[in-house]
């Protein structure tokens, strides 16, 4: 390998490496953000084209170059609140919340009541039931495994709950929230959950794992900058000695 490869691979490599720290950063940031789904970075290898020496000199066939982050949704550990406008999802699914930019997706479940009734996301958002926003007007709510709302006694409403067949096809827009990429992939009826009134599902973050992979990371991202400082050394020693030589 050449000098000039050793340099590119390391600034590859340190990066990759970079760009990994700053997902893990993300996640570790909203590891408390209850419904938070972690993002893994993914790794593409370039094929190699024959003809393009350039291209295959510097990189080689086993370069590897991010290509994105990917959401990992998981399930997250069920936390009692014994608040009975918490709900989490136990199972496939999401919450379908009404924005200005349109239906988003949430496995956040930390609800309120506004001045008008409305049952609401903590950002102020309505939570979309099966006939539209659910409004609730008493003091004593419950909400079955279903998803069916009672108050003081009454049915009011049903949680709407979809599912998505392609879950790769939901992006972030922040506050726990997803929409559809518009990839053509569309919402379709949850089936198999189980709501459980007073539980939050808290963020699927490891924060052991994380802290470690971390950990990990930063120090090959050092070794990687000290192979550039090594390289870069090595090359101006080579230059030097090239002009004392002419």
């Amino acid at each position: 390998m050449s000098l000039t490869q050793a340099m590119y691979a390391a600034s590859v490599g340190a990066f990759n490496n970079q760009q990994r720290l700053d997902v893990l950063a993300n996640n570790l940031a909203n590891i408390n953000t209850p419904g938070f789904k972690q993002d893994r970075l993914v790794f593409r290898v370039p094929v190699e084209k024959k003809g393009d020496s350039t291209t295959d000199y510097l990189q080689g066939p086993s370069s590897r170059m991010p290509s994105g982050a990917r959401t990992d949704f998981s399930q997250g550990i069920l936390r009692h609140t014994d608040n009975p406008l918490d709900l989490a999802l136990d199972g496939t699914g999401f919450f379908c919340i009404q924005t200005p930019g349109g239906t988003h997706y949430t496995r956040n479940g930390s609800f309120a009541i506004n001045e008008e009734g409305v049952l609401i996301t903590r950002a102020g958002y309505p939570v979309m039931g099966k006939g539209g926003e659910i409004k609730i007007n008493g003091s004593n709510v419950n909400v079955d495994e279903e998803g069916n709302v009672s108050v003081d006694g009454s049915e009011v409403g049903a949680l709407k709950i979809v599912t998505v067949s392609q879950p790769e096809c939901l992006k972030k827009m922040g506050n726990s929230l997803f929409a559809l990429d518009g990839s053509g992939v569309a919402e379709e009826k949850a089936e198999g959950f189980k709501i459980r009134e007073g539980y939050i599902e808290t963020s699927n973050v490891n924060a052991i794992r994380a802290m470690t992979e971390m950990i990990d990371i930063s120090r090959s991202y050092e070794s990687y900058q000290k192979t550039i400082q090594f390289l870069n050394d090595a090359a101006k020693k080579c230059i030097d000695g090239v002009g004392r030589l002419a």
